[in-house]
């Protein structure tokens, strides 16, 4: 069958927020600019509206790429597009990592980076058939990325659409959490893009402010260092006003590499410090070690050189009892985080700790995926009920969450930059915080 045109879809997660969605579908994007240029494509993004199924037909190959958390509305997606003739392709962290949960309600399942497979899935759409599995997880250089390519820029707004733009510099992390699915999913080999890839990218997509969608972009800092260094010393040089990525407390002991970083118009670090219990540190894969003065000296360090320090922390951990609650809220209060996420232990598919709640038979029954949302309680605590590990992160989130704590973390972030930049910096003064009240409030309702 001749392919008359290709839809990539994203499905719903948190909607609009304030007239825009949250980050930009970067890998749809990607994908979008592989498809050859005679072939009319499309990005489809459930956050921005209703989706347009009349539109489809059975010369439509549908692309889907799925957390573990939509996973439940890409196949009512997939369902409604099949009913309209079209062939649908499910990717994704949920498809890599669990690919037969979703063989039944899709034509194809993409397993690993699509990037290697793409281009074979549309020749053999082309040709009138799919394979049921494309797989590739050879974690291969990130040298010869395709571009995205301009008229897939022009179609995605990005500075109408959304609230920030998202970015990829590295991929992979080799640290292994017993929790995340990163490793997983990306790899363990670190991957880095030529550094003149990614300022060409910045520039034609005309960024001005991004978020890293990298695993762990700070422990390249210990990695990596001279490439750090090239690359720091080329963003400094672009008309960029901010930017933030994912780290580990690593940074820290880097003060040089710190100082490079905020000449390239780095402003925000979200690290992984995820428990203030020196009991699990069995879990946190070598990143973190529950010791909280060690947190105190990195938070401390990293804001001398002018950069804002985001603390993720999770509850439910083997090791935690009901004081965590009360003692991760200390722990906030005493140290000057510029914003806070807490989340709830989660055990995703194909890691360790799931593996290790299966054998226990701790999983709660009948727990659909769209409550794996780190908000959700999915299993039976060690030392604790599930009601109690519920009630007690509800307790959290009202105080991180509440306006005054919110507003006592803006101002004091705020104070932090000189009075000629107080206006550009407000809203992200504050932004953070409340897009997590926001993923809270989804929970809460």
């Amino acid at each position: 069958m001749a392919v008359e045109q290709i839809v990539l879809i994203q499905p719903r997660h948190q909607g609009m927020i304030w007239g825009k969605a949250a980050g930009s579908p970067y890998t749809l994007m990607r994908l979008a600019s592989m498809v050859p240029p005679e072939i009319p494509v499309e990005i489809w993004d459930e956050n921005l509206g209703p989706l347009d199924y009349a539109r489809l037909n059975s010369n439509t190959l549908v692309g889907i790429s799925s957390m573990t958390l939509t996973i439940d509305a890409a196949r009512e997606i997939a369902l409604r597009a099949r009913a309209r003739g079209s062939h649908v392709v499910i990717g994704g962290v949920h498809a890599t990592l669990v690919p037969d949960d979703v063989a039944a309600w899709s034509d194809a399942v993409v397993v690993g980076e699509a990037y290697h497979t793409w281009e074979r899935i549309i020749s053999d759409f082309d040709a009138g058939w799919l394979a049921p599995r494309y797989v590739d997880e050879t974690w291969e250089s990130l040298d010869h990325l395709a571009p995205i390519s301009d008229r897939v820029i022009q179609a995605a707004d990005e500075q109408h659409h959304y609230w920030t733009p998202s970015l990829e510099i590295t991929r992979g992390c080799p640290r292994n959490c017993s929790f995340c699915t990163a490793v997983r999913v990306s790899g363990k080999l670190m991957r880095l893009r030529p550094i003149d890839q990614i300022v060409e990218e910045i520039e034609r997509r005309r960024l001005t402010r991004f978020f890293l969608t990298d695993d762990n972009f700070g422990l390249n800092f210990r990695l990596h260092p001279d490439y750090m260094e090239q690359l720091f010393r080329a963003l400094a040089k672009l008309p960029l006003d901010s930017w933030s990525a994912q780290s580990e407390m690593i940074v820290a002991q880097f003060p040089d590499l710190l100082a490079l970083a905020r000449e390239a118009h780095l402003d925000k670090f979200l690290i992984g410090f995820e428990s203030v219990n020196a009991g699990n540190r069995r879990d946190l894969g070598g990143k973190s070690k529950g010791q909280v003065e060690e947190y105190r000296r990195v938070v401390k360090t990293i804001h001398d050189h002018g950069i804002a320090v985001v603390g993720l922390f999770v509850t439910g951990f083997d090791h935690d009892t009901l004081s965590v609650f009360q003692d991760t809220w200390n722990f906030v209060r005493e140290t000057e985080f510029d914003s806070v996420s807490t989340t709830v232990l989660t055990p995703f598919p194909e890691t360790p700790q799931r593996e290790q709640l299966v054998q226990q038979n701790r999983l709660l029954p009948n727990i659909p995926w769209r409550y794996y949302d780190t908000a959700h309680v999915t299993f039976e605590p060690a030392l604790m009920t599930a009601d109690q590990l519920r009630d007690g992160y509800d307790w959290l989130c009202r105080r991180l969450y509440s306006t005054r704590a919110i507003a006592t973390r803006g101002v004091r972030t705020l104070s932090r930059h000189p009075l000629r930049r107080l206006r550009a910096k407000a809203f992200a003064s504050f932004s953070t915080d409340l897009g997590y009240r926001k993923a809270y409030g989804l929970r809460a309702t």
